[in-house]
């Protein structure tokens, strides 16, 4: 079957399983989504795509992000923008579902941002998710894209956890986790900053995410260790994640994934 016009040229991150879906093509308003179900990783290779714009969004995941010398995970509440013409890196372990949004004109918030991480509201990530499906009529995927759009905006300067507008205590907090996975604050550090009580955060973390701050801490790690092993040793690795020592990284990596660190990169 004949791709879209609006992808015709799309570089395709292969291998992986994704489905499209075309909304207003030929419109300036236009969108085309893939969905990408990522059973164990995910390489976009180099990528530049000179004609249209493309948002990254891992809704239940991360994404680890390379464009020119800045290397970087997008975690939740997020999405990695490129504009035309920005040649760019994506990566995904799996297992998760990354969508990869693409656009003839910008958002109006991200027209002076090249590539970077963005803040994505809840309304655009329900309308993103939803809206990939076969019987979605095209108005209402036109009407998703206007939800879209509206709900990217350029994320506050890295550190900066009081911004109230975001959904709760526990997704700051994870946002700043998914940036950096190493760093070192506790809980009851992190509450502390919020001016908040350690009880509060923990909840807060429940509520979002169904488990413990440390419990999703040390996803945010793994998650990136997968991501790291094909091109750091595991002691590298081990270091740049957060942990201690590399047996450490070790057991909570084999207790994650039913194996070592090593053996995932061998089989990789």
């Amino acid at each position: 079957m004949a791709r879209p016009m609006l992808a015709q040229g799309l570089e395709l991150a292969e291998p992986a399983h994704y489905h499209e879906f075309a909304f207003g093509i030929g419109r300036p308003d236009g969108m085309y989504i893939l969905r990408y179900r990522v059973e164990d990783f995910l390489d976009m290779g180099s990528t530049r795509q000179d004609f249209l714009h493309q948002l990254y969004i891992a809704p239940h995941g991360m994404l680890a992000v390379r464009h020119g010398t800045d290397f970087g995970f997008v975690g939740p509440g997020e999405a990695f923008w490129a504009s035309r013409a920005a040649r760019h890196e994506v990566w995904a372990s799996g297992p998760q579902t990354v969508y990869r949004v693409c656009l003839r004109e910008p958002p109006p918030a991200l027209r002076d941002l090249r590539c970077g991480a963005t803040a994505l509201s809840a309304e655009a990530g329900e309308a993103v998710v939803t809206v990939c499906r076969d019987d979605v009529a095209q108005d209402d995927g036109l009407q998703a894209r206007a939800t879209i759009v509206d709900g990217v905006v350029p994320l506050p300067a890295r550190g900066d956890t009081t911004n109230r507008s975001d959904r709760g205590p526990a997704l700051r907090v994870a946002r700043e986790l998914a940036r950096n996975p190493a760093d070192p604050r506790s809980l009851q550090e992190w509450a502390a900053e919020l001016h908040l009580s350690g009880r509060t955060l923990q909840r807060d973390f429940h509520r979002v995410f169904g488990t413990s701050f440390a419990r999703r801490r040390t996803q945010f790690r793994l998650e990136a260790a997968k991501v790291l092993l094909r091109v750091d040793s595991v002691a590298t690795v081990a270091r740049r994640v957060g942990y201690a020592s590399p047996s450490s990284f070790v057991v909570a990596f084999r207790t994650a994934f039913g194996q070592t660190p090593g053996s995932f990169s061998r089989d990789t």
